[in-house]
């Protein structure tokens, strides 16, 4: 479900926000207002699927990058149909075991899967896709 603006979606979930380690402000659209009014799309099979990555890998996960309007979408060079227009995520890895990450993110049913240097792309499309960006083929093993 879309919201228009961080607020709206405060407002709306606020009673019913259950992911303690995760919040709107670091889900919704990172344009800061430039292009919309940090819009944000809540799903919350998928925030609990989030979660129990979280919790598998037993710390936190740091969301580089969550929902995107159109307009970032296309000024952070992101794909024409990128799920980040609906509900996609990008994790930072620094910290974590990158296999464990993986596994991890599988078993708990995402389907789109990105791997890059410094971020795991995490989204559930209907047709599921394992990707390696350039240059972080070595850091991998897939």
């Amino acid at each position: 479900m879309l919201f228009a603006s961080r607020s709206a979606a405060e407002s709306a979930l606020h009673s019913r926000w259950r992911w303690q380690h995760f919040s709107i402000a670091e889900l919704c659209c990172k344009c800061d207002g430039r292009y919309c009014d940090r819009a944000y799309w809540h799903d919350s099979g998928f925030l609990d699927a989030l979660t129990s990555v979280r919790a598998d890998i037993g710390g936190p996960l740091i969301v580089t990058s969550g929902h995107r309007c159109p307009k970032w979408n296309r000024r952070v060079g992101g794909a024409v149909a990128s799920k980040h227009l609906q509900i996609a995520v990008d994790v930072a890895v620094a910290s974590h075991s990158r296999s464990a990450l993986l596994r991890s993110a599988q078993r708990r049913g995402f389907s789109g899967i990105g791997l890059a240097a410094h971020f795991i792309h995490l989204d559930r499309r209907a047709d599921p896709a394992l990707w390696i960006y350039n240059g972080s083929e070595h850091l991998w093993r897939v």
